[in-house]
């Protein structure tokens, strides 16, 4: 008995259907499993400490309380250790690689290898709700670019390895000192927030003379502290009553910096239901400039996008130029006008297809920092609206005009 054509055509989709799918959940599955294997971010999960998924909110708020102090307990393992630019090990460490030393001996877990990997990959918070275990971030170049990072730990105080000034290596300094405060370029969470009287308390007995024993006694928002000179907090630096206040009226006046960024990503579209079973539907790519403001109060990163495109589908050459919007470099809503330039392809029963505008999403679960930029794999889906096509009424064709999926990479570079 011949099968109907219809039967047949509605099996053909189908199977290109649930192709299309497949190829969905396995890139969706893929950047899952590599954002929590390697830079989820904030450390909800993802490591042995971590709360269970249905653990109560009070013993979560535990969990990450406890890990807070593990990290910083490990970071002062570290006081007086030398400087070593790329230094990653107890003979000598950069400001980015003391962190992710403490992050691995605390906790087990691998954070991005640079300040401004570091930047990127925490939520950021403003500089009066900052809490112990929290990052805080420099700009000390010309560029205003992320060049320093420090962990902080209560009372206006952070650990960090200082490659320059009176004392060197891993320190402790405040921030009511005012190159701090200049430089300052903002503040990041890699645990959810903490209760806000939370505080961290520990003796050790590593200082660098040996003998001394250092005692970190600090609570989100309060100013106690005692240490001695030799575990590398230097007398001129004791913190004044209201340092982050102090520190973040000051930074309200004008000193905060934001970033200038340019990326650039290359991508294939993925095929959904055309083009007879091929793997390719055509090739996107973008090219970007991004600002990020605290001006709004929380962080906000703008961008300007380029987004040339073809689809051999429906054999049209498309630029779309759009603004985007997000929280940070990770997921990003875009929307804009499109120009479109061919005549659609005999699949779409030859009609002109006019893309008045599109609107999408762009999902990037972590980053790879690099000395040339970061790396960042993404994923994206967008829609663009058409107008003036001719033919029959068909969903599936109309549908997959207009819809379009990419994966790729795309390279980020901070230009200012």
């Amino acid at each position: 008995m011949a099968v109907p054509n219809c039967i047949k055509i509605i099996i053909c989709r189908y199977n290109k259907v649930m192709r299309f799918l497949l190829t969905v959940i396995l890139v969706s599955f893929a950047a899952a499993c590599s954002n929590a294997g390697l830079y989820a971010s904030p450390l909800e999960g993802g490591y042995p400490l971590a709360p269970r998924a249905n653990a109560s909110d009070e013993e979560k708020s535990q969990a990450y309380m406890n890990a807070r102090r593990l990290v910083i307990e490990a970071a002062n393992k570290y006081m007086g250790t030398p400087y070593v630019y790329g230094g990653t090990t107890p003979a000598g460490l950069d400001c980015s690689g003391f962190i992710c030393l403490s992050f691995q001996d605390a906790l087990g877990v691998s954070l991005p290898r640079s300040a401004a990997g570091l930047y990127t990959w925490t939520v950021r918070v403003t500089l009066e709700n900052v809490q112990p275990g929290d990052f805080l971030f420099f700009s000390t170049s010309s560029t205003s670019s992320i060049t320093h990072v420090g962990l902080y730990i209560g009372g206006g105080r952070f650990m960090h390895a200082a490659s320059a000034g009176p004392q060197t290596g891993v320190i402790i300094s405040g921030m009511n000192e005012a190159y701090y405060i200049n430089t300052f370029a903002g503040a990041g969470r890699a645990f959810p927030a903490a209760p806000s009287n939370f505080s961290v308390s520990l003796a050790s007995a590593n200082s660098q003379n040996g003998s001394s024993v250092n005692t970190i006694a600090s609570a989100a928002g309060s100013n106690s502290y005692s240490g001695v000179a030799g575990q590398g907090a230097r007398p001129d630096d004791r913190p004044n009553t209201g340092d982050l206040n102090s520190a973040g009226a000051s930074l309200a006046s004008g000193n905060s910096k934001g970033r200038l960024l340019v990326s650039v990503s290359v991508a294939p579209i993925w095929n959904g239901f055309l083009r007879g079973g091929e793997l390719f539907r055509g090739f996107t790519s973008h090219f970007c400039i991004f600002a990020d403001t605290y001006s709004l109060g929380p962080r906000n990163v703008f961008g300007l996008e380029a987004r040339p495109e073809y689809d051999g589908a429906l054999g049209v050459f498309r630029l779309p130029v759009t603004l985007s919007w997000g929280r940070d470099e990770k997921l990003r809503v875009f929307l804009g006008p499109v120009f479109s330039f061919g005549d659609s392809d005999e699949q779409l029963k030859s009609g002109k297809v006019n893309m008045l505008g599109v609107i999408g999403v762009t999902a990037a679960p972590f980053v790879i920092s690099s000395a040339i930029g970061e790396f960042a794999p993404y994923a994206e889906a967008a829609w663009q609206t058409s107008l003036g096509r001719t033919g029959d009424f068909d969903l599936i064709y109309d549908f997959t005009a207009g819809f379009k999926f990419s994966t790729g990479i795309r390279w980020l570079l901070q230009v200012r």
